[in-house]
């Protein structure tokens, strides 16, 4: 029988489930989808955005690390920005990590649909993308067991998948083999137009979107509280995110730099399947197909389940509508998840009804919670050192490395991915101007609430 923890979760996450979590939540469609239009735009030099990007995605997770070392608890970042920066803190960044996963679940439910319509041109996309949110929606309520078991498989196919690309990509490029016409070699890095092809500039524009492909890493840390023997599986877990993102992201796009001139690439059609289309190899695109279908399924489910606890989190201090907050016998907290699918089955809606630039937006929306969470993980991280140093607690013998040097520069970095949004042409750019739209939106929840508590201590 799995053991409750005081804040009334099952304990029902082993190892295994929890090693895998970590691992699939650095594998998303950032990468299976993204990476090809990516390269169209920046060419090579996309290699260091996602080699950038990964250095503080490391950080950012070592930093998590030694806040769930403190403190293991499903309230994740929320707790930590309330006990560290301050209540208003907590309400912020769990609403922020709402938006991410609200954008992120109406771009994913509706990619799944895209995906199945491959197979199943004659069924409307609505549809497809109802039945995959109502299966997610039960996975979801039944347990978290339940959860982590799929999670488990869903994030398995994923690592296969890039294995096998990485050890046939590889295979390609030493013998030089030639791809529909043209050699796999360490010369497509240079040969065409340069490494920066593009420019530094366009490079450093695609830092938002790798950004994203990069989220949901942070989702080990909110998994703390249902955990079994965190202080044991947990460190091992965020430890590997380091070589996770060195071979399955870097080493990823810089084989597929390799394997093909840059132009090649598109960011309609996934960058494995246009690498592998090319081979002719049989039945690939259906694979590939498959494989990105259950990073979008992987998404969804992830989702649901973070947004879950994180929602509860507010729910108990008052920040959230009590609903959000109430848990079922099976001990899972099915107020926040059928709140969170709400807004998917909206996203299902507008997808259907609007051009694909609300698609692109709705991405950029999300990227803004990510960058949101990273920096109130960094933050917190900072303030629980600066309390240790006066004696005001102890630090788990699991730090961050090099701090506090490392977690400003982090914070430094995560600055200017905001700040270059708002030179791009594109949905980044409205994604950037929405900012004040949703700080003002948290400014006036946070006044609101204050209100509410003064009256009712008043009284």
């Amino acid at each position: 029988m799995d053991s409750v923890d005081v804040d009334g979760y099952r304990k029902a996450l082993g190892k295994r489930q929890v090693q895998m979590i970590a691992i699939g939540g650095a594998i998303g469609v950032g990468l299976f989808l993204g990476a090809g239009g990516r390269l169209n735009q920046a060419g090579p030099s996309l290699v260091l955005s996602y080699a950038l990007c990964g250095l503080a995605a490391f950080f950012v997770m070592r930093a998590l690390g030694e806040l769930v070392m403190h403190e293991p608890h499903s309230g994740s970042f929320v707790t930590y920005a309330r006990r560290f920066i301050g209540p208003w803190a907590g309400f912020a960044s769990g609403w922020m990590y709402w938006v991410n996963w609200a954008m992120t679940g109406i771009a994913e439910i509706t990619a799944v649909a895209i995906y199945v319509h491959r197979w199943l041109p004659d069924v409307p996309q609505w549809i497809t993308a109802m039945i995959a949110l109502a299966v997610l929606l039960a996975v979801n309520l039944l347990s978290v067991k339940l959860f982590g078991e799929l999670e488990f498989w869903f994030s398995l196919i994923k690592v296969l998948a890039i294995v096998v690309f990485l050890v046939v990509g590889l295979g390609l490029v030493v013998t030089a083999a030639d791809i529909g016409g043209t050699p796999a070699g360490i010369g497509n890095l240079t040969e065409h137009g340069g490494f920066f092809p593009a420019g530094i500039g366009i490079a450093l524009m695609t830092l938002q979107a790798v950004i994203f492909a990069y989220s949901s890493i942070e989702l080990v840390g909110i998994a703390a509280g249902e955990t079994k023997d965190p202080h044991k599986v947990l460190p091992r877990a965020i430890n590997s995110v380091v070589w996770r993102i060195a071979i399955f992201y870097v080493g990823s796009v810089l084989l597929l730099a390799m394997l093909l001139p840059w132009p090649f690439y598109n960011g309609g059609e996934s960058p494995f399947v246009t690498v592998f289309s090319r081979l002719g190899i049989p039945g690939v695109g259906d694979i590939m197909n498959a494989v990105v279908l259950t990073a979008a399924l992987s998404s969804c489910n992830s989702g649901l389940y973070s947004t879950g606890r994180i929602l509860r989190a507010l729910a108990e201090k008052g920040e959230a509508p009590k609903f959000v907050g109430k848990m079922n016998a099976r001990h899972v907290p099915y107020g926040g998840i059928l709140f969170t699918s709400v807004a998917y089955v909206f996203g299902v809606v507008l997808n259907y009804l609007v051009p694909k630039e609300a698609f692109d937006i709705a991405i950029a929306i999300a990227s803004l919670g990510v960058v949101a969470t990273w920096a109130t993980l960094v933050f917190c991280q900072i303030r629980l050192r600066q309390a240790a140093l006066r004696g005001e607690l102890e630090r788990p013998d699991y730090r961050m490395p090099g701090a506090p040097y490392t977690g400003w520069a982090t914070l430094g970095f995560l600055a200017l991915v905001i700040v270059l949004m708002a030179f791009s042409d594109g949905a980044e750019r409205i994604a950037f101007y929405s900012l004040p739209a949703i700080v003002i939106a948290l400014a006036i929840g946070w006044r609101v609430i204050s209100r509410r508590r003064e009256s009712v201590t008043a009284d």
